[in-house]
């Protein structure tokens, strides 16, 4: 009898993280503190790994992303799915789909090791070609309240060559920085007061009591979700939307950031 009951509980938690929370979509939120942007709301997104059937699942995204009503959205990559294009919803449909969003400061991301692993240069292309500003070790401004803000992007640590300092070149404060990981924090100067992160899907599976069983990061638990401030410097790690590797999330649910910035 203990044993009928034992698979039975297996098979219903790996039902439960295969069919359930992997397709769950919550909303988190963070204050953060900076005079020159009181009043801005902005969402965060990364790692959507859109799978080759996954419009339904894009259209979920968009729509809640909608109706956040954000002032600007950011994003840290990764929108494909797998290593090739063959797993993947097509980018141009993807970035067609984000493309609708046009919130009124804009859409800005990086690419993710995912989307250069796929087609770095057609998913550049096709995100551009919808109004999504694509940063590689560049940056952009744009006005608020009547002041420049600025935003820099890194490309991918694990496939490309990020340069923090092409990225910051004609900047100033506040800036805002993309990038695909995590472990480019430490590297990252003081005077960018804001980073944001993915990459590392919050660890994906989390067991409670021990902790994420993978963690694509070398600062392992450290930098792999949520908001971390060192030196007077925050980053903000998404567990993102979607799954790599293992279809599977366990008490680590998909996530939309939402950042009010206050005085």
């Amino acid at each position: 009898m203990f044993k009928i009951f034992l698979i039975i509980s297996i098979l219903c938690l790996l039902s439960y993280c295969y069919f359930i929370e992997p397709n769950m979509l919550t909303i988190t939120r963070y204050r953060i503190k900076c005079s020159n942007l009181s009043g801005l709301k902005a969402v965060f997104v990364g790692d959507f790994h859109i799978k080759k059937n996954g419009e339904e699942r894009l259209d979920k995204i968009v729509k809640l992303i909608k109706a956040q009503e954000p002032d600007i959205i950011f994003s840290t990559g990764d929108f494909v799915a797998g290593h090739t294009l063959k797993t993947s919803l097509p980018p141009e449909k993807i970035a067609e789909k984000l493309g609708e969003l046009k919130p009124k400061l804009g859409f800005y991301t990086v690419l993710g090791n995912h989307d250069w692993w796929a087609d770095g240069k057609l998913i550049t292309e096709v995100l551009r070609k919808n109004g999504i500003v694509v940063l590689e070790n560049s940056s952009v401004s744009f006005i608020y309240k009547n002041k420049p803000v600025y935003i820099a992007g890194i490309e991918d640590l694990q496939t490309r060559n990020p340069d923090i300092t092409s990225a910051m070149e004609h900047t100033s404060s506040p800036l805002i920085m993309l990038t695909h990981t995590p472990d480019m924090f430490p590297k990252i100067p003081d005077n960018v007061f804001l980073t944001l992160a993915g990459h590392t899907h919050g660890g994906q599976v989390r067991i409670p009591f021990l902790g994420a069983l993978i963690i694509p990061s070398e600062y392992r638990e450290k930098y792999a979700k949520g908001k971390i401030t060192e030196n007077n410097h925050t980053m903000i790690v998404t567990k993102g939307i979607g799954t790599s590797i293992l279809p599977f999330r366990f008490n680590c649910t998909p996530e939309i950031v939402i950042i009010n910035f206050e005085e």
